[in-house]
């Protein structure tokens, strides 16, 4: 994922040269060698455009996620999932989108707006390949997230998503949840505020190796909307930033 990741960049500032960029990669409390892999890169290609944020123990991946966006530095933030199973040439499609989105503005990064990268087109597809049980566990997910966080959005969890920079510090000092289903909450905050949101079709391929489990993270995403829902319904939780929920 990296090298596909970092030669697609590297060929950006060949075509253009004002194009900058930086990778965090965040190591969330694992046992293996991540950390060490990322310093590779850092030799390589430079603190600068090679950052590694490890953290001192598993915080989930949303919590992870929310620790490396909120130390980015760029006008424009994308999160990926490390397996690569999102080709990163797609960037080019969400920073497309997010620029439509933000078209009447002049200063992109003090713009808002999400773009969304969606599997929804493949949707078909993995109903034709996956058994009746996934089958069942998924089209129930989405009813549960309809249902408690958002409408709208066909694919609430790929992991990978384009903000502006003000986007992204508004939703994730906003962020509660930690787990599988950050997402959605993260989504759930755009659409109160009414931040644009897009979806965009995105090249996404299985890879080997998930830590998702189907009935226990069902199960367990599942309890996550619910108390998205009820913990914003009671007030419980709020929304920071400059601007209101409507």
């Amino acid at each position: 994922m990296m090298n596909e990741c970092l030669n697609y960049l590297e060929g950006r500032i060949k075509q253009d040269s004002s194009f900058t960029y930086e990778v965090i990669l965040v190591d969330d409390g694992s046992k293996d060698k991540t950390t060490e892999v990322g310093q590779s890169y850092c030799k390589n290609y430079g603190c600068d455009k090679i950052r590694i944020l490890t953290l001192a123990k598993n915080r989930g991946k949303g919590g992870a996620v929310k620790m490396g966006m909120l130390r980015s530095r760029g006008k424009l933030l994308l999160f990926a999932d490390a397996d690569g199973a999102t080709t990163f040439s797609e960037y080019k499609k969400v920073e497309t989108s997010i620029k439509k989105l933000c078209s009447e503005e002049s200063d992109l990064s003090e713009a808002l707006a999400v773009s969304c990268g969606s599997r929804a087109h493949l949707e078909e597809e993995s109903v034709a390949t996956r058994s009746f049980f996934r089958t069942i566990l998924m089209y129930g997910f989405h009813t549960l997230v309809w249902l408690f966080a958002v409408r709208g959005i066909r694919d609430t969890q790929c992991g990978f998503k384009l903000l502006t920079r003000r986007t992204s510090r508004i939703l994730f000092n906003s962020l509660h949840v930690e787990r599988w289903a950050f997402d959605a909450e993260m989504l759930h905050i755009a659409q109160c505020l009414e931040i644009p949101i897009d979806e965009v079709a995105v090249e996404w391929n299985e890879i080997e190796g998930t830590k998702l489990t189907p009935v226990l993270s069902w199960l367990e995403m599942g309890l996550d909307l619910f108390i998205i829902w009820l913990r914003y319904t009671l007030g419980a939780w709020r929304i920071k930033g400059d601007i209101k929920a409507k």
